[in-house]
């Protein structure tokens, strides 16, 4: 009998996270999904994570983290998410640490759970210039994880697995498809209407209709009636 493999995916609820858990599962992966609800301004991508761990996962946790109480970014504080275009630099929609701090967490879940694989749907091609989104902060942080655990410390080594890293937004629109995935379920918005329809100007709404439009694939995007 082959032996179960488990794997713990960070899952927000956006349509890179859910290509990254599809892609778990295609490699033969038991899916533990970790999604953080950390007072995000667009949380009804909490509601969109549930949705696709109710398909893909095996066990999803949402765990409350209220990163509000730090503030520093636009989607943890009043500050107005901008929606002028995709920019230079690193934009206010950054949040400080996130992924440092989620991996963190998924990391203790599957030290816990005896799975040694984490899977995250970060992306360094088309993206918003977050630096926690680099080749380099994943192998960096790799690296930490074998230092800083108990399993680490034993030989029992994790892997940190980023699928989308060299994707482009086209790539991953794709891969969705491919992966016969309903894309629709997700949401990728950050500052969406009063009824969770997506904005269409912001930086991640325009990043994921150009990775529609580009692949040559319909958007299935729930726009907000006044854009």
């Amino acid at each position: 009998m082959t032996e179960e493999r488990h794997a713990v995916v960070l899952l927000s609820g956006g349509l890179d996270s859910m290509v990254c858990a599809a892609l778990a599962r295609e490699q033969g992966f038991r899916v533990l999904a970790l999604t953080v609800d950390y007072n995000q301004r667009h949380r009804v991508e909490l509601n969109a994570a549930r949705r696709i761990a109710a398909d893909l996962a095996d066990r999803h946790i949402v765990l409350p983290l209220d990163l509000r109480a730090f503030g520093g970014s636009a989607l943890t504080s009043d500050v107005a998410v901008p929606k002028d275009g995709v920019g230079e630099g690193i934009p206010v929609t950054y949040v400080p640490a996130r992924n440092t701090i989620f991996l963190s967490l998924a990391l203790g879940w599957a030290e816990a759970a005896g799975a040694r694989d984490l899977f995250v749907g970060v992306n360094a091609l088309d993206y918003s210039g977050y630096p926690d989104c680099r080749p380099e902060f994943i192998a960096a942080f790799e690296q930490l994880a074998n230092t800083a655990t108990k399993a680490g410390a034993e030989g029992d080594r994790f892997t940190v697995h980023a699928p989308l890293q060299h994707m482009t937004k086209a790539d991953i629109a794709r891969e969705a498809a491919r992966l016969g995935l309903d894309a629709g379920l997700s949401h990728s918005c950050y500052d969406p209407a009063p009824d969770g329809g997506a904005c269409g100007l912001c930086d991640a709404c325009r990043l994921r209709a150009k990775g529609f439009e580009d692949a040559d694939l319909p958007d299935p995007t729930r726009y907000a009636a006044a854009r």
